[in-house]
């Protein structure tokens, strides 16, 4: 009985996040190690909008901390017409810099 809770519960979390439009954060292949995830859900909810204002659309991929160019968050986000940039916010959530993203500029 045990197990089929869990699994339940652990199903139920997984349709929770995905109803809830959460942005993964940063995969294994960019992944900086536990420092770039310092951050609070809240945060993240915040830079994924400013940055998702900032490209006109598209989706978030990831959230990480950052500290390139004066930043304090990057999102990498795909915008509508399929390039994907990194957008790098202040703590404020404004615009320091958007980038073509390293790891999709050698794909094109």
């Amino acid at each position: 009985m045990r197990k089929r809770i869990w699994i339940a519960g652990a199903a139920l979390g997984v349709v929770a996040a995905g109803a809830a439009g959460g942005v993964a954060v940063a995969g294994n292949g960019g992944d900086d190690g536990p420092a770039s995830h310092d951050y609070t859900q809240e945060q993240a909810d915040a830079a994924t909008k400013a940055a998702l204002e900032a490209t006109g659309g598209g989706t978030a991929n990831s959230v990480e901390t950052d500290n390139e160019n004066g930043a304090t968050y990057e999102v990498e986000v795909t915008k509508t017409d399929g390039t994907t940039v990194d957008v790098r916010l202040d703590d404020s959530y404004q615009v320091v810099v958007i980038e073509a993203d390293s790891e999709d500029s050698g794909s094109e």
